[in-house]
């Protein structure tokens, strides 16, 4: 079993910025993020092969939003600019046991806590 800690987020301002981490305990293959907002169902973020070649993400988040990852570190990130208040969510970090990158929530083994980001004016 894979345990995912997530770490970052908060409060911040509309335009401003913000960076995740996700840090695994074992391997991982492709590796993802998700967020919830209230009274939502989960939406997929982005996602990024175990190689980090490879990654995409939605429209609404496209060109704002980037995905990395430091595999000898055990360790994902999620950057993000020029936010807005429709970016306010609880964002969680997922993890597949093998397969490519994926947008579908169900694919995913592993799930951290949650961590909330709000983005206020």
């Amino acid at each position: 079993q894979v345990q995912l800690v997530e770490s970052g987020g908060g409060l911040v301002q509309p335009g401003g910025s913000l960076r995740f981490s996700c840090a695994a305990s074992g391997r991982t293959f492709a590796m993802g993020w998700f967020r919830q907002a209230a009274g939502k169902e989960r939406e997929f973020v982005a996602t990024i092969s175990y190689t980090g070649d490879s990654s995409y993400y939605p429209d609404s988040v496209k060109g704002r939003f980037t995905i990395a990852r430091d595999n000898a570190k055990g360790t994902m990130y999620l950057y993000m600019n020029s936010l807005i208040p429709e970016d306010t969510a609880v964002y969680y970090c997922a993890a597949r046991k093998t397969g490519a990158t994926s947008s579908d929530s169900g694919n995913y083994d592993y799930w951290g806590q949650g961590t909330q980001v709000t983005v206020f004016s």
